[in-house]
């Protein structure tokens, strides 16, 4: 039996749901997934320049898991982007923590 997932702290609720290549109906498009755990790993990473052992303990999380979470959301951007897939942030109604 897999151990119970821990809570992760995201501290980032994006205004925006989905994005995706100009000029072409959402309808047509493959969607690609990216749960808030990823998103904040991005931002974490990327856009604070936080190491992945500091990132890691914003979330309060291991850094290998940040790392694999990271990987994950990195691979999906990545694959969207090549594909011309649009990008829907998942909002699984997490609890935000603003502090």
């Amino acid at each position: 039996m897999p151990r119970p997932r821990g809570l992760r702290r995201i501290r980032f609720s994006p205004s925006v749901t989905y994005y995706k290549p100009q000029g072409v109906p959402l309808c047509a498009l493959k969607v690609v997934e990216i749960t808030p755990e990823e998103l904040e790993a991005l931002r974490l990473k990327n856009v604070k320049d936080l190491s992945q052992t500091e990132a890691a303990k914003e979330m309060c999380t291991s850094q290998s898991t940040f790392q694999r979470i990271l990987a994950s959301a990195q691979k999906k951007i990545g694959t969207a982007i090549v594909e011309g897939c649009a990008i829907r942030i998942h909002d699984k109604r997490c609890a935000c923590n603003q502090t």
